[in-house]
């Protein structure tokens, strides 16, 4: 399964343009844009494990500066201080790295 089978690639790609200056990415605005606030809880597992590169249980930091890069392989990186605010939003449990329920779509992020 790619994440064209749960979002639209034209979401995905609007997603995409409205991030592409550096420092300019915001994961409540990614996920709305992209269509991942929309979707149920059992798609953004699906999602999850598609972005999880390493099929690890979790996304860490190494691997969430190259999660644009996993909606299209020719995106940018995020930068150091993106991907650093991206995992403290998301790491709940102060370990380094996010787990499913790491990734919230809706308001609360």
């Amino acid at each position: 399964m790619s994440l064209t089978d749960i979002l639209s690639s034209s979401d995905i790609a609007a997603a995409l343009r409205d991030c592409q200056a550096p420092d300019s990415f915001s994961p409540k605005k990614f996920f709305q844009i992209s269509g991942m606030s929309k979707k149920s809880s059992s798609q953004l597992k699906e999602i999850f494990r598609i972005l999880d590169n390493d099929q690890s249980g979790f996304i860490e930091e190494d691997e969430l500066k190259y999660f644009l890069q996993r909606f299209e392989g020719g995106a940018r990186v995020l930068t150091t201080s993106e991907t650093k605010t991206f995992l403290a939003a998301a790491d709940h449990d102060g370990d380094g790295k996010i787990g499913a329920e790491g990734i919230v779509v809706n308001d609360e992020q």
